[in-house]
């Protein structure tokens, strides 16, 4: 087993610990504890060396870079245009309409009227029985 291997089990068996110890205080102290030691340890070090290496390096700014130019690329401008139109479209067509008058129809029918007010009669006794039940 690899030095790395063994503090991370020993970081691992640090946090079961934790979770099964007291609650509090000591459970707090002992976390930051374990925390501080990942982070002082040889291998908490490389890691954090190396992530800001990739970073800091050369490949991280030509990925950054990559991806401004991307962002900032003809074809992306045209599809974010095209998606707008489409949506616009989508909006102002028939269909759309059709489906904007189907709704109005629904919310005016004599259906939905009539469920408006049974709920709103239901609603009204709710209250008079709960008012009733609290002069009792």
């Amino acid at each position: 087993m690899s030095d790395i291997e063994r503090q991370v089990r020993g970081f691992w068996a640090r946090l079961l610990d934790w979770l099964r110890g007291p609650r509090g205080a000591e459970a707090t102290r002992r976390a930051k504890t374990a925390l501080n030691d990942v982070r002082a340890s040889e291998a908490g070090r490389r890691a954090e060396s190396a992530l800001r290496d990739l970073r800091d390096g050369d490949t991280g700014r030509k990925a950054k870079a990559a991806f401004q130019d991307l962002r900032d690329s003809e074809a992306v401008g045209k599809a974010k245009v095209a998606t707008r139109d489409a949506l616009r479209d989508l909006r102002d067509a028939e269909a759309g309409r059709k489906a904007k008058d189907a709704i109005r129809d629904l919310k005016d029918s004599e259906a939905v009227g009539k469920a408006k007010v049974a709920a709103r009669d239901a609603l009204r006794d709710l209250k008079d029985s709960a008012g009733r039940r609290n002069k009792a």
